[in-house]
């Protein structure tokens, strides 16, 4: 069925009333939290009926046979879905509300008024064509295990049933789009329409679907696949050739307002960057002392470089011959993760739940091409015992043995070990399990980007901070090489973003200040391409969890725990730093 409409929220919440007729007093009105507590509840309900991608994303799998088709009519039914609903939360008194509901009023505020602003100012809708991709809608709900699989099969039959619709919708949106974009499309639809490929063939033809529900799956599925390589041919045949592309810059306006709804900080986009100027110097200050130390150890015999930039360089180019093989990188990833886990045990840095399980994978084909070399794919709130998959994109095989060689140096045996403590323990795999056990849905879902990265680059330095790589002066000089490059985002975001940054320049930055291989320094150009703010979240939840723990240990003295810092950080879900730490120096002051 085409997705419709469920109307919007409408809460009667009444006062409570005498009524002469029985003589007994009604119901008391209920608190400001029950109410608001209420509404969330509908909310939510209501939001997942309204996009059923997500509600999927997030566990929620109610609505997995509707497939939303983004036109103008859609459009207008979000509008309206977030109009009612900011006007319904004006309702609601934020000082008559607990702390908790305060951030989860203040958090939904924020996600409504930034869906109009996505849609209506931004309007990435019109120029990114990568955002219109079944494969990934699909994928998952493919590989998904809250169904049974004939269930599942009959949800993506339902759904696929209207792919012409789907990508006539997606073309007709198209207006000036990037040529960076484009060319993504070109690579994750084409990726998309493995999906259905022969294993999804296979698994209808085994499954326990009536043979007419097979014939039907068949030619669904041949229609979606003409769908998707109707979209391609668009691309290629009209778009491309077309030559008309908006420029991928989206110019400071723009950047400042994004930066403000996505990462929800204390501190506006210019003060951030400003802070990350500041951070490069004092990381340049302590790599250079490090690379004094280990200089004669590496290179003896040999007179160090007077310029610090070359002597940081001299050392990092030994250390970064120790790497895995091209054909072993993922294995390489998967066999440390046991190491993690007992680490972060020993040390009692938090507590951790075995039952969750952690599944290294190579990235899917839909997936691939956005830069991102790694990343988690976790469960939502709803499904919390559901796989978390640790997405790790093999060495491409059309690469050449020296552009394999510069991404494996880049990963060499140290930073693969920091790369898989950020994406898996205790960085976002720890992080996401802990999030899905938040009372809040509203912290668990509406993650904040800043504090979910800002996390997983605090774990890396918690753990080295706790002995891991035994304090030595390679880890710890890698690790600044590595939150150089956390902090080079930042620069390089804004910069190209708002200030115009060159690919040659910018490469440049990469090369010499943050001492990265050639191949990571052209593969972060095609990210910052490719995206705008996210690149800054790291830097901006990192420093603000180093700064809130810092105010934590004055507060608390001899009584600061790391372990007990870091459960309460994690206990609040994905909520911006800034309102997680009102809450903790709340609950400091009130245990004094």
């Amino acid at each position: 069925m085409k997705h419709r409409y469920l109307p919007v929220l409408a809460l009667a919440l009444t006062a409570s009333t005498y009524s002469p007729a029985t003589g007994l007093a009604a119901a008391p009105a209920p608190t400001p939290d029950a109410r608001f507590d209420a509404f969330k509840n509908q909310f939510l309900l209501a939001l997942w009926r309204q996009e059923p991608e997500l509600a999927a994303a997030k566990g929620y799998h109610k609505y997995d046979s509707l497939l939303v088709i983004p036109d103008a009519a859609q459009r207008q039914r979000s509008a309206k879905f977030a109009q009612t609903n900011l006007a319904t939360l004006g309702t609601f008194d934020l000082a008559r509300l607990s702390p908790a509901n305060q951030i989860d009023l203040r958090l939904l505020r924020n996600e409504l008024r930034a869906r109009r602003w996505y849609a209506d100012t931004l309007k990435a809708w019109q120029w990114n064509p990568a955002s219109y991709n079944l494969g990934a809608t699909v994928g998952p709900l493919l590989n998904g295990r809250y169904y049974r699989l004939d269930r599942r099969l009959r949800n993506i039959s339902d759904k696929i049933s209207h792919a012409a619709e789907y990508y006539a919708a997606a073309r007709a949106n198209i207006s000036t789009p990037t040529k960076e974009h484009t060319e993504l499309a070109l690579q994750q639809v084409a990726g998309g329409m493995a999906v259905f490929g022969p294993a999804l063939a296979d698994s209808v033809q085994k499954s326990g679907l009536s043979a007419a529900e097979k014939q039907t799956f068949t030619a669904r599925i041949a229609a979606t696949r003409q769908a998707m390589q109707g979209y391609l041919d668009f691309l290629k045949n009209d778009v491309l050739p077309a030559g008309k592309f908006r420029s991928f810059r989206i110019g400071k306006k723009l950047y400042d307002q994004k930066f403000a709804y996505d990462i929800q900080s204390r501190f506006t986009a210019d003060q951030v960057y400003q802070q990350a100027l500041k951070h490069k110097a004092e990381l340049l200050h302590d790599m250079g002392h490090r690379a004094a130390r280990l200089y004669s150890k590496y290179l003896p015999g040999k007179a160090a470089p007077a310029d610090s930039l070359a002597l940081i360089a001299a050392v990092i180019d030994q250390l970064t011959l120790k790497h895995t093989t091209r054909d072993g990188f993922v294995a390489a990833v998967r066999a440390q993760i046991h190491t993690l886990v007992a680490f972060v045990n020993e040390h009692q840095l938090l507590t951790q739940d075995p039952r969750q399980p952690l599944i290294v994978r190579e990235t899917p084909l839909y997936m691939r091409g956005s830069g991102a070399g790694a990343s988690v794919s976790a469960p939502g709130p709803y499904e919390k015992g559901a796989n978390t998959y640790y997405n790790v994109e093999p060495i491409p095989a059309e690469w050449t043995p020296v552009q394999a060689e510069s991404y494996l140096r880049e990963y060499n045996d140290y930073t693969l070990q920091i790369l898989n403590i950020h994406e898996a323990i205790p960085g976002h795999y720890t992080q996401k399990v802990y999030a899905n056990r938040s009372p809040s849905l509203v912290k668990s879902i509406f993650s904040n980007g800043a504090m979910t990265e800002g996390w997983a680059v605090y774990a890396e330095r918690m753990m080295l901070e706790n002995g891991y790589g035994k304090n030595s002066d390679e880890m710890w000089l890698l690790w600044d090489k590595w939150n150089m490059r956390v902090t080079l985002n930042s620069i390089i975001d804004h910069a190209v973003q708002v200030d115009n940054l060159s690919e040659t320049d910018m490469v440049t930055m990469l090369r010499r200040e943050g001492f990265q291989e050639e191949a990571e320094a052209r593969n972060k150009w095609r990210r910052a391409t490719l995206s705008q703010v996210q690149l800054s979240s790291y830097f901006a939840g990192y420093t603000e969890i180093v700064a809130l723990r810092e105010e934590m240990k004055k507060k608390q003295g001899q009584a600061f725990s790391i372990k007990s810092f870091n459960e309460q950080f994690l206990s609040y879900g994905n909520a911006p730093v800034k309102y997680i730490r009102e809450l903790m120096l709340q609950s400091a002051v009130a245990k004094r």
